[in-house]
């Protein structure tokens, strides 16, 4: 018979795609962890892995397996949670992943809410891309995600918590006018600083500058907004600043902050986590604090 520990197993190694890493994962030996894949195959009688001399491949049965344990192994998070946190509103453990051009200018406003209103709330934040936030929010490794939207899964729910509006962030100079509303079709592609691939904000900002791109010579990637901002104050470029980040990484009086024509380009910031969770009750409660926080 099938063990719950098995299935775990299995998982790390369905993950990893490596003996050794999966079994440092789960915290046992190499050795064990082939023995319990080996044990798990002859219970199933069936062959789920290719042993080659370096690594591992998943065989097609192999692969069916490894989504429906996913599947089993989120459904008995999901009851531990359920069990966990019954009759008390978020309390204990939460595990918030966040993107970054959103954690560190709205974290300072919603923490000392959240430490006001909820003491009992153990708050565990999770910052990287959305694409590993979703796939670790799926995976069970989350619990909800903080993200623009929408995100296309229909094994997650989301709630939209607020508009964020951009702005076109430029070197300011005496004969600029920062009252004047702009055109995104006047903005120079050559001139664009975006983050480097990857980061949902660069992709928000392409698909509202239709037709713009960034030099195809070009080799300036950030990973941070503050890199693109001070890039932007020394006069090489201009770039698409969300509005919740202008207080904070606007301070430097070289740069100036322009507004678009309406309808105004905007992103739609919200909760996302998995339709299978007890938790929503703790999720719309969040929501509704972040909210709160905002105004």
């Amino acid at each position: 018979m099938l063990t719950l520990r098995q299935l775990r197993y299995f998982d790390a190694l369905a993950r990893h795609q490596h003996f050794g890493r999966a079994a440092e994962d789960v915290a046992i030996s190499q050795p064990a962890l082939s023995m319990q894949i080996k044990e798990m195959e002859a219970a199933l009688g069936i062959a789920l892995v290719e042993r080659q001399a370096n690594t591992i491949r998943l065989t097609r049965e192999g692969r069916e397996v490894a989504r429906r344990a996913l599947q089993i192994l989120s459904a008995v998070r999901d009851l531990e949670d359920y069990g966990r946190h019954a009759g008390r509103v978020l309390g204990g453990p939460l595990r918030l992943g966040i993107i970054p051009s959103i954690a560190p200018y709205l974290l300072p406003r919603v923490l000392p809410k959240l430490i006001a209103d909820y003491p009992d709330l153990d708050l565990r934040i999770r910052e990287t891309l959305t694409d590993t936030l979703v796939a670790e929010l799926r995976h069970g490794e989350l619990d909800v995600i903080l993200a623009a939207l929408p995100i296309e899964d229909g094994e997650l729910e989301s709630q939209p918590l607020f508009a964020d509006r951009f702005l076109l962030a430029t070197k300011a100079s005496p004969e600029l006018d920062e009252r004047q509303r702009i055109d995104a079709s006047t903005i120079n592609g050559d001139s664009l600083l975006l983050l480097e691939e990857g980061h949902c904000l660069r992709d928000q900002a392409l698909n509202y500058c239709q037709g713009v791109r960034p030099s195809a010579h070009s080799t300036f990637g950030a990973t941070s907004l503050s890199t693109v901002m001070q890039m932007v104050a020394a006069g090489y470029g201009v770039t698409l600043l969300p509005e919740i980040c202008a207080s904070v990484e606007v301070r430097d009086e070289r740069v100036a902050l322009l507004r678009f024509k309406d309808p105004q380009p905007e992103r739609t910031v919200g909760l996302v986590w998995r339709r299978s969770s007890p938790r929503k009750h703790d999720f719309t409660t969040l929501g509704q604090c972040i909210a709160e926080a905002l105004e």
